[in-house]
């Protein structure tokens, strides 16, 4: 066990604009990552992962649950070989109050990311740098299609950026997001 995290020691603190609430709840029927049990045989629940941008808990199976002195949240998850690592059921941020369009609408200048490419995350540090395509937006409107670019920064001030969340939350794996306006981005391409 290692607190290999950008987020370890931070139970309590703000590490995202109020705006931002994540839960993880593997109770929701029908969903992708629902279960009644996770791969320890722990009761699954609905866990509060970060409340209007506080980190209100972690997601722990029972050996990080007792390496940090709390109980486990019944987030184990087991591969085809070795012990139970920590995983999710359904992860997502709950939706907010502003519809898509009052979102795009509220932007000058701006990239509306339709689609990630690849994964490049550093979960360590919060250093994040993906492939990205979707439309440019001028003046509150699709201008036109971007592709071949690429947004970096780290997820400490992307979290904290985050301006406003959208109402559109909709469920296709188990980690779902609703459209979010991030203040502040470093984007690259042509």
């Amino acid at each position: 066990y290692k607190q290999a995290s950008f987020l370890a020691g931070r139970l309590g603190q703000r590490v995202a604009s109020t705006a931002v609430t994540v839960v993880d709840d593997a109770t929701l029927p029908g969903l992708l990552g629902s279960a009644p049990f996770d791969d320890e045989g722990v009761r699954t629940r609905r866990t509060v992962v970060i409340e209007q941008g506080v980190l209100t808990s972690y997601l722990l199976n029972s050996y990080t649950a007792r390496k940090l002195g709390l109980k486990t949240t019944g987030s184990a998850n087991r591969g085809l070989a070795g012990n139970p690592g920590v995983g999710h059921g359904n992860l997502f941020v709950l939706p907010g109050q502003h519809s898509p369009d009052d979102i795009i609408r509220s932007v000058e200048r701006g990239l509306l990311i339709t689609e990630l490419i690849g994964f490049g995350v550093n979960i360590v540090t919060g250093d994040y740098s993906r492939g990205a395509a979707g439309y440019w937006i001028e003046k509150g409107e699709l201008a036109y299609p971007v592709s071949g670019v690429t947004v970096s920064g780290n997820l400490k001030d992307i979290l904290m950026a985050i301006e406003a969340v959208g109402n559109d939350l909709e469920f296709r794996t188990s980690v779902a997001c609703p459209t979010l306006l991030v203040g502040a981005m470093m984007v690259a391409g042509r």
